[in-house]
């Protein structure tokens, strides 16, 4: 069984609950895919939102841990 990456879940679950204000339990409760598909939509809202050629708005899918 693969474990899924800590910093990653971290990741997902600030993500989901900073934009849409859902509790640890709520969003720890999603499956991986669930979880993903989330991220995935919130960041298409958010270029959406913020179309700029100068400064593109990075989809938490592309961003990498920094540790």
């Amino acid at each position: 069984m693969r474990l899924y990456p800590e910093e990653e879940l971290y990741r997902e679950m600030s993500f989901i609950s900073y934009y849409f204000h859902w509790s640890e339990s709520n969003v720890l409760g999603l499956a991986h895919r669930e979880r993903r598909r989330w991220c995935s939509e919130i960041s298409g809202i958010n270029a959406a939102l913020n179309p700029s050629k100068d400064k593109k708005e990075k989809s938490i899918l592309e961003m990498t841990a920094t540790r």
